[in-house]
């Protein structure tokens, strides 16, 4: 996720929290709880406004008083984080831009660009150098099956024809197949593989279409241990997706995670 991303979720995270502590704070007594030890247990006394600093002892039978202001306390403590946080994420959301760097280099003009080197390669540079080093597909065997998307390039199941006819609908750009080295194994080819625009990072997709065959799903794990053994998790660099004879490629599912780690 880019930082604003991040923000927003905090900021919603912390205002949840903020409420429930407000919440907390209705209809609590009045006054603070203070805790004593005496031969190794604990005593609690309730210091009210109008007593004195020690407070009144607070007796077994009424230990919900006890609880009420901890728990008033720590309410207090909540409310008092959750506030200063909520008044900085949203000054810094007022002018944080995760693609700010790159809009400044766009804004200028054209002939200004061809005069300035940016203090890092936007994400447009980045791709188009990325597209334009030529990789190795792995071959196809004589007896596979011949499946073609709709712009020409031949996949290997009905399932990532689908997906790669989605992505090119939307604009994005993906190689397939492109090989990857992942130690100590060697060389594998992901299904697709992508240059996110959040991250400027690659992202890896495996689409494991057989998942009822044991034989294809022990190596499907054996594959996604592979990846998380070098540095790639489901989550971050890598999307899974599922299906099996009963429960084929689910597209809702499919358009969210693109929606999520790629756009």
């Amino acid at each position: 996720m880019g930082l604003k991303e991040l923000l927003l979720q905090e900021r919603e995270r912390m205002d949840r929290f903020n409420k429930l502590a407000k919440q907390g704070l209705e209809n609590v007594p009045e006054g603070s709880l203070r805790l004593n030890k005496s031969n190794g247990c604990a005593q609690f006394y309730h210091c009210k406004n109008d007593t004195s600093h020690n407070g009144v002892y607070i007796s077994k039978k009424n230990r919900d008083l006890a609880r009420q202001l901890a728990q008033k306390s720590y309410d207090e403590k909540i409310l008092r984080y959750t506030e200063n946080s909520l008044s900085l994420i949203n000054r810094l959301l007022i002018d944080y831009e995760d693609d700010k760097l790159d809009r400044i280099y766009m804004l200028e003009h054209s002939e200004r660009q061809k005069m300035i080197e940016p203090v890092e390669p936007t994400y447009d540079q980045l791709l188009e150098k990325w597209m334009s080093e030529d990789y190795a597909r792995k071959a196809f065997r004589e007896d596979s099956p011949i499946i073609v998307t709709n712009n020409g390039m031949r996949v290997r199941s009905k399932s990532e024809k689908i997906m790669a006819d989605y992505f090119d609908s939307i604009g994005l750009t993906y190689k397939y197949e492109c090989p990857l080295q992942l130690e100590p194994f060697g060389i594998i080819y992901p299904d697709f593989t992508f240059l996110s625009k959040k991250t400027k990072r690659k992202v890896y997709w495996e689409h494991e279409g057989m998942m009822d065959n044991s034989e294809y799903a022990r190596v499907a794990v054996q594959k996604i241990e592979l990846y998380e053994r070098n540095g790639i998790f489901p989550g971050e660099d890598l999307i899974l997706t599922f299906e099996s004879s009963n429960t084929p490629i689910n597209t809702v599912l499919m358009k969210d995670l693109t929606k999520r780690y790629l756009l």
